[in-house]
């Protein structure tokens, strides 16, 4: 099992524009090619070029549970119910959403990023865990507990938002790659390692 992190960025380091924005930039390689890619949700079907459509498959085949904050649930609504990606989402918060109780799809963790990645480690069955970028993914490589990170690289550049790792404790940040390297149309798919202290 690895603890990977994985999401599209823009060339100047954004994983959303200034005011959440961007997105239609950001994520446009889901919509431009002739795979279809289904997903947990019925109106969520991607439509990849084959490169990016494999690459999707690779990760998602080894992908057994996901940690995600607060703000992405709330902005998401909870995907309706589900995560797409039809695994089981861990969210770390300091205060569980109301009308929602830890179920076969969601759990709510409030004790920190070490307690969500074990919790969503025994529900991946030995399959990685996956992180949303931002402050999940900057907290666990600041615990040492990030072992991958994945990127889709966009050629935008958004001139602020959020980036990528926000407020590192520990830097620098060593990566070993690319692990991997995929063209798609308009976007790279890249994969490095972190390097351990």
């Amino acid at each position: 099992m690895k603890v990977c992190t994985g999401a599209s960025m823009s060339l100047d380091g954004y994983v959303s524009g200034p005011a959440e924005s961007g997105f239609e930039h950001l994520f446009a390689w889901y919509a431009n090619g002739d795979v279809e890619v289904p997903t947990g949700n019925p109106e969520m079907t991607w439509r990849l070029t084959e490169a990016s459509a494999k690459h999707q498959r690779d990760f998602t085949a080894e992908l057994g549970a996901l940690v995600v904050g607060r703000k992405l649930f709330d902005f998401t609504n909870g995907w309706g119910g589900m995560h797409p990606l039809e695994v089981p989402t861990v969210v770390l918060t300091h205060n569980p959403p109301d009308g929602y109780e830890d179920n076969k799809w969601f759990v709510f963790v409030t004790d920190g990023i070490e307690s969500a990645i074990a919790r969503a480690a025994e529900l991946a069955g030995g399959k990685n865990v996956g992180l949303n970028s931002g402050r999940i993914a900057s907290q666990a490589l600041d615990a040492g507990l990030l072992d991958e990170v994945w990127i889709d690289l966009v050629p935008v550049l958004l001139g602020g938002g959020t980036p990528y790792f926000s407020d590192l404790g520990v830097k620098p940040v060593e990566l070993e790659g690319p692990l991997q390297s995929v063209q798609g149309n308009r976007v790279t798919h890249l994969r490095y390692q972190v390097v351990k202290r």
